[in-house]
């Protein structure tokens, strides 16, 4: 079996704060230029996990725009943190092993991890393991787990939903095992799941770039020319972009408001635990309704929410975005990503999530 990787040999996260259960690729050349990965994806000539986009790197405006979106949402972030992982604490008791989602969840579980750490004394382990769509989670980190911790203990967690399709591959992947297939976010605006932070769509900061704010750590890879059997799915550590990393500047800026927020967690999570919590899947209808107003092909095409919105402008090619309102403090990063991109973008005061990124056919 494939041995575990920590930072700062993998990552730039310290080894305490995740166990990364990843093959490291960092030598393989797996990027493409974004429009040739986009249609070999969309022609089904190749799966999205097989190879890697070319890592965007914002400009100087761009940054600094991060730096105030991090100052100013850190309070929000820190009390979703402490409401989704009072909420674990609540109803899984104080046994608990974080398995996250990488790469979108890897900084959630070391936030919760600290919270746990810093507010309770809790020791909670901390692994991130690789799920891809339509292929499933990785088996072999399962195994892993299970060698090393009571499932009944595991608990999965993931930044955030957006129509829910993650949460409905976890769900089908986990069916059977032993493991409790319920996805644990920050932010539920899908209502795909019962363990949140908030059901807001809030922006989250470390949405806002790719490996440079997730411990320069690439998305996950799931290739069968380079993972074998006993193997765990493959990532990249960009060490090379070590001079951006705003990874721990992230977590460190977070943390830091835990002690401020917490009367405000205790009253947000007796507000959760007395809410009907039971996902209407309310995000998945609103998206096929507008695939059918846009005449879009695929619900894969339309993404909804500031997190997945934001990847579709960092990673792949845009066709236009959709706000709900047009000047949201929320989404300056978005709109000067799609002005930088030439992307369009239309205000629809109807849509059901904050705003949503629709993908351009390129076949």
């Amino acid at each position: 079996m494939t041995a575990p990787l920590h930072g700062p040999d993998f990552g730039s996260y310290a080894a305490s704060d995740v166990t990364w259960l990843l093959k490291d690729l960092s030598s393989v050349d797996l990027e493409a230029a974004t429009e040739l990965r986009e249609q070999r994806i969309q022609s089904g000539e190749a799966h999205y996990a097989e190879s890697l986009p070319i890592e965007y790197q914002p400009d100087e405006q761009y940054r600094r725009l991060f730096d105030n979106v991090l100052d100013a949402s850190a309070d929000r972030l820190a009390t979703a943190v402490g409401v989704v992982s009072d909420l674990i604490l609540a109803e899984r008791g104080p046994s608990v092993v974080l398995c996250s989602l990488a790469r979108a969840g890897t900084p959630i579980g070391i936030l919760m991890r600290r919270w746990a750490q810093q507010v309770h004394g809790l020791e909670w382990p901390h692994y991130t393991v690789s799920i891809v769509r339509d292929r499933g989670i990785d088996t072999v980190a399962l195994d892993y787990i299970t060698a090393h911790h009571d499932p009944a203990d595991v608990v999965f967690v993931d930044g955030w939903t957006g129509k829910g399709a993650i949460a409905r591959e976890l769900r089908e992947a986990l069916d059977g095992t032993g493991f409790s297939p319920e996805l644990a976010v920050l932010a539920d605006p899908g209502q795909c799941v019962s363990t949140y932070g908030t059901r807001d769509d809030f922006l989250i900061a470390s949405a806002c770039l790719n490996s440079t704010v997730s411990g320069l750590v690439s998305r996950t890879v799931l290739n069968a020319d380079l993972i074998g059997p006993g193997e765990f799915h493959g990532a990249k550590f960009y060490s090379e972009l070590a001079g951006a990393d705003v990874s721990n500047r992230l977590l460190d800026t977070v943390c830091a408001r835990f002690d401020s927020v917490r009367d405000g967690v205790g009253a947000d999570l007796r507000t959760v635990l007395e809410s009907d919590r039971t996902p209407t899947w309310a995000g998945w209808a609103s998206v096929e309704k507008v695939q059918q107003e846009y005449g879009i092909s695929t619900v894969n095409f339309v993404k909804p929410g500031v997190g997945e919105t934001t990847r579709v402008l960092l990673r792949r090619v845009p066709w236009r975005i959709l706000v709900r309102e047009p000047d949201a403090p929320e989404h300056e990063h978005i709109r000067l990503l799609a002005r930088a991109r030439g992307v369009p973008v239309d205000v629809d005061p109807a849509l059901a999530y904050s705003c949503m990124g629709l993908i351009k056919d390129v076949l």
